[in-house]
């Protein structure tokens, strides 16, 4: 089927994260084995300053201090370059880095790459183990739930 990457499911909860490593927006690489312990919240995101994407990433920018409570830390991720990424978390402040997916290659292991990133959020456990997959812009507190459990 010609649209079938339009369709595909995000990685089943339950099953382990595959390891990546990406540099955000100032260059310092950024290694899924090097957060082992944290809670991960990984959001695939299609454009920098685009309304639905500054809406879902300012979400989290304003719960902030809560998913720190919860030692969850953020990333936004897109395949868009490390100045505009820069750009885009300067303007809005954002507290979490902005990961730089060239070519969409952790993309593909996230089942988020196609024609444009499908939108999708991903909490993964301390113990490396995806504990919530959701595509769209789920409420900050719907992630949160799934870090409790």
């Amino acid at each position: 089927m010609l649209l079938s990457w339009l369709f595909s499911d995000p990685l089943p909860v339950g099953s382990k994260a595959p390891p990546f490593v990406l540099p955000d927006e100032q260059g310092s690489l950024v290694s899924l084995e090097q957060l082992r312990g944290k809670n991960v919240v990984l959001v695939w995101y299609p454009g920098d300053d685009t309304m639905v994407c500054r809406q879902q990433l300012c979400e989290f920018r304003d719960r902030w201090q809560l998913l720190q409570n919860h030692n969850i830390v953020v990333f936004g991720i897109n395949p868009q370059g490390a100045e505009s990424h820069a750009r885009f978390r300067q303007k809005h402040r954002f507290p979490f880095p902005l990961l730089v997916d060239e070519g969409q290659k952790v993309g593909r292991l996230y089942r988020t790459n196609g024609l444009i990133v499908k939108r999708t959020v991903y909490l993964i456990g301390k113990d490396g183990i995806i504990r919530y997959a959701r595509r769209g812009k789920p409420s900050v507190d719907e992630v949160l739930a799934a870090a409790d459990r």
